[in-house]
């Protein structure tokens, strides 16, 4: 009997991974490639990017998991507050004076301004809420953050808005995969904080791209990780868990004392059996959406407009935000820019639903435009470019969320719960969960090889 299988290699399997790697470990992922939502692939430089691309900094668990396992992350230096809206783009200088440089008229301008007065004070609060406090375990301050503004949608918050006002908040507010009628009001305001505030958590890219991290744990865990392996059962016994899978057309048996699931809660619902019944029901009700992005590899020489940008909020396009993702590249460099550049762009909730059953090809052709109208030009540029679907990719913050967070967070047996749906920071969610996971197995199987009698002490 193996001492702990790992269900999945997404970021945080991975972490759990690293945590269990010296002992009798198995890690199973149905698809082959490791990563999961973090998907990146080098091109010489640069990196393309398709999930995942923003860390956390020092203190982070990401920040610790980071130098264990010696990958390099920088903080980002480009801005994270450019807006491409009604043909024209904003970078720098007061974002509250945004409205009133864009060709609105002046009843949306000042719809904009008394909602985003609104939320600015929203976001201060919910600052407040967000702030660690000594001495306080993780799970209280996560179950602050999802009671803060948790009863209604962001929509509700705010009030109807004409089509243009609306445009204005919706790109940030859906950056997860649900729209502003659907994520909890705190959520989006939350969202609003990650965007104005880098310190609020995440400004960090890894060098090489954000696949880099659970490539090189998995790198060092060797044939202890198996791709293309389904799973389709997990029991939860009282001395064990049992773990069914099909690999190369095969159904295969596993046995461990324990199991760590960081597949998405969808999955973890479907496929285990003996759960703690709160705890499988809170499962099946976790809500998730699609998104979809892009990634363009260009060929473009000296110095372009978006150089010194990490993000373009792109109201009312096919996308919600366009990321450069050589941003990182650019602050590194010692005097001439080197040619080409790499981009991402991202369609998250109702923007997904419209691209995700569409050919690749036509997805990347209404990106193409979108880009173009953006950035003259950028299709004459283009090198590469590959789209990525992920259905059901994303879980969001819904009214209501908070009630579950509760009944998640209950002790563990033998089958350990992993994975950013169980919090609000994305992948310092992830990354904590599993490493904790792993803590916390490794010493229960300590405790189960020092005491005789099957741990019970008489």
């Amino acid at each position: 009997m193996r001492d702990a299988i790992v269900i999945g290699a997404g970021i945080a399997g991975m972490s759990a991974a690293w945590r269990l790697r010296f002992g009798d470990l198995l890690v199973l992922e149905a698809s082959n490639r490791i990563g999961g939502r973090l998907r990146s692939e080098r091109r010489g430089k640069y990196w393309l990017n398709w999930g995942g691309h923003v860390f956390g900094g020092p203190g982070s668990y990401v920040d610790g998991l980071l130098r264990e396992v010696g990958v390099d992350a920088l903080n980002l230096q480009g801005s994270f507050s450019a807006l491409s809206f009604k043909g024209k783009t904003l970078n720098g200088g007061n974002v509250n004076l945004y409205p009133f440089k864009l060709p609105l008229s002046w009843s949306t301008r000042f719809e904009i301004a008394r909602v985003g007065l609104k939320v600015m004070r929203a976001v201060k609060a919910y600052g407040k809420v967000n702030k660690p406090r000594p001495g306080e375990d993780y799970r209280v301050r996560q179950q602050r953050i999802y009671d803060f503004m948790a009863d209604r949608t962001f929509s509700d918050f705010t009030g109807p808005l004409t089509p243009d006002a609306d445009a204005f908040f919706r790109p940030t507010v859906s950056r997860s995969s649900g729209d502003p009628e659907e994520i909890s009001a705190g959520a989006g305001v939350g969202y609003f904080l990650l965007v104005w505030d880098k310190s609020s958590g995440l400004a960090r890219n890894i060098v090489g791209g954000a696949a880099t991290l659970p490539q090189a744990i998995a790198h060092k865990l060797g044939d202890k990780v198996q791709l293309g392996a389904e799973v389709i059962k997990v029991i939860q016994h009282d001395d064990h868990v049992e773990v069914v899978y099909v690999q190369n057309g095969e159904e295969k048996t596993e046995k461990a004392r324990y199991c760590v699931m960081t597949t998405p809660a969808t999955i973890t619902h479907k496929v285990t059996e003996g759960l703690d019944p709160i705890v499988h029901e809170a499962l099946g009700q976790i809500k998730y959406g699609h998104y979809v992005s892009g990634a363009f590899l260009t060929n473009e020489t000296g110095v372009q407009s978006w150089d010194n940008v990490y993000a373009y909020c792109t109201p009312q396009r096919s996308f919600n935000i366009a990321f450069n993702m050589s941003n990182l590249v650019r602050s590194m460099e010692n005097g001439e820019r080197a040619p080409g550049s790499s981009f991402m762009v991202f369609s998250p909730a109702s923007l997904a639903r419209k691209l995700i059953d569409l050919p690749d090809e036509e997805v990347l052709d209404i990106y193409r435009k979108d880009l173009e109208e953006v950035f003259p030009g950028f299709g004459k540029i283009v090198v590469e470019q590959q789209v990525q679907k992920f259905r059901n990719g994303l879980a969001y913050c819904f009214p209501g969320r908070n009630k579950l967070q509760p009944k998640l967070m209950r002790a563990p047996k033998r089958i350990y719960l992993a994975g950013d749906y169980l919090g609000s920071w994305y992948t310092e969610t992830a990354i904590q969960t599993g490493l904790l996971a792993g803590e916390d197995i490794n010493s229960k199987l300590y405790t189960d090889n020092l005491l005789p009698n099957n741990g019970f002490v008489y």
